[in-house]
């Protein structure tokens, strides 16, 4: 837009809430500098030296009690891993502790022998540090990092503010800068209060989402997919509720962001079918139980059994140790052979075949005797053998045994039986043939 074509009252408005924050910013220098002339007047300046002696109290006595708590604590070996923990974070804020308890303590005494006035300063600085020290330990239980430390340093600067008493001032500054957006104003106190307000809400969130998470792993009556499916939804709708009610609470009209959302959706509907057509086929496979859990599948090349099921992908690990992330959309329209689907028995073949001159019939009777030998070949369901064709050099036979634990691997089931046969043929003087040519050499070759 044109800066002629700017409405007037816009121009106004603007300009008024930048004089409005120059006005403020103005004053809190104003009053910094009248706290740094303070500074200057005797008791003032002897709170600012008990202030640096205190810190000084505070270092030494970290020095000295730190090396001996450290090694109590390594001789606590039997303690729960909890407590352990807690005296870990402990020992690395001793300083402040130390420096805490000698503030406080010398606090109380300025004020029962001299006017509060004088301990003025180092009252401050003793809410401060204390304030500090408690957000310290409570964002502890936070287990992310990133939402730990947006909520520890968002919660030291508010109890700064508040405890300076200069809550107004920094809001005023905050909100002059910013744009509106339809009726909605957006400004850089709306957005540091909605990240701080929707990152408790998720954090909070995340809380109810794992308890009640290791809650339904935890029922046996459920399915492994139902599992799944109730922790993912779960997580969309404490996640959304939380971002949901974070705006809400924040002061942004989600209605004047509707049009504006919209068209980011559809824009993100052409350039994410992909991603949309796999989270889809996700629910699919949760709600039909194809696949769960601990199923045995094969999908092309790839054989192995399913370790987890993900929003986008389905991870398979195979018998050497490969996990393959396989897209749930190739598992919706992919031919995929489920060997645990609906139970976990599977039928082998495999194929051999004997000279002419052994007997059929004792042919037979031995592979299925090698058959049942094999200790994972389920003898209540016997294997067979059949004749299935008269070859070149030798008389085909087909070997047809059940397992019931596809996840041991299939390979190497069939390869034990091959053994079992080689060795029971071997006794018997069964000969399993191979091709053979004959060569003639002609004395001449004219003839």
């Amino acid at each position: 837009m044109d800066p002629e074509e700017i409405p007037p009252e816009i121009i106004d408005a603007e300009a008024q809430a930048l004089d409005a924050a120059m006005g403020e910013i103005t004053g809190l220098i104003g009053e910094f500098e009248t706290f740094l002339s303070s500074l200057l007047r005797p008791w003032n300046a002897y709170q600012v030296g008990i202030f640096l002696v205190l810190l000084a109290g505070a270092w030494l006595l970290r020095r000295i009690f730190g090396g001996p708590i450290r090694n109590w604590m390594a001789s606590r070996e039997g303690w729960p891993t909890w407590r352990m923990r807690i005296l870990a974070i402990i020992h690395r804020r001793l300083f402040i502790i130390f420096f805490v308890i000698l503030i406080w303590i010398v606090v109380l005494i300025m004020r029962e022998v001299t006017w509060p006035s004088r301990s003025f300063l180092l009252t401050i600085a003793a809410e401060l540090s204390t304030a500090w020290l408690f957000v310290v330990f409570v964002t502890r239980l936070i287990r992310s990092a990133f939402f730990r430390t947006i909520v520890r340093y968002g919660a030291w600067i508010y109890v700064t503010i508040e405890i300076l008493n200069v809550r107004d001032e920094a809001i005023a500054i905050l909100d002059s800068v910013g744009f509106d957006i339809g009726n909605a104003r957006i400004s850089l106190f709306t957005v540091i209060q909605g990240v701080l307000v929707v990152a408790a809400l998720i954090i909070i969130a995340r809380f109810l989402t794992g308890t009640a998470s290791s809650r339904i792993e935890k029922n046996d009556e459920m399915s492994p997919s139902m599992r799944v499916l109730a922790v993912k939804f779960l997580q969309l709708t404490f996640y959304g509720v939380a971002v949901y009610a974070g705006l809400r609470l924040t002061g942004i009209d989600l209605t004047g962001l509707a049009v504006l959302s919209g068209a980011i959706g559809v824009g993100l509907g052409f350039g994410l079918q992909k991603v949309v057509s796999n989270l889809v086929s996700g629910v699919i496979i949760l709600l039909d139980k194809s696949i769960k859990p601990g199923d045995v599948i094969s999908l092309g090349e790839t054989f192995g059994w399913i370790n987890s099921l993900g929003a986008r992908y389905v991870s398979v690990v195979t018998r050497d140790g490969k996990e393959y992330l396989i897209p749930n959309e190739d598992l919706i329209t992919s031919q995929v052979v489920n060997w645990s689907h609906s139970n976990d028995f599977v039928r082998l073949d495999i194929y051999f075949g004997t000279a002419y001159a052994d007997d059929p019939h004792l042919v037979r009777k031995l592979a299925i005797e090698a058959a049942k030998s094999v200790p994972r070949v389920l003898p209540d369901r016997a294997p067979v053998c059949h004749v299935v064709g008269f070859g070149d050099s030798s008389v085909d036979y087909i070997l047809r045994f059940w397992i019931q634990d596809p996840t041991g691997g299939l390979t190497n089931i069939r390869g034990n039986v091959y053994l079992a046969l080689w060795d029971t043929f071997r006794e018997n003087e069964i000969s399993i043939p191979f091709p053979q040519r004959e060569v003639k050499m002609l004395d001449n070759p004219a003839d």
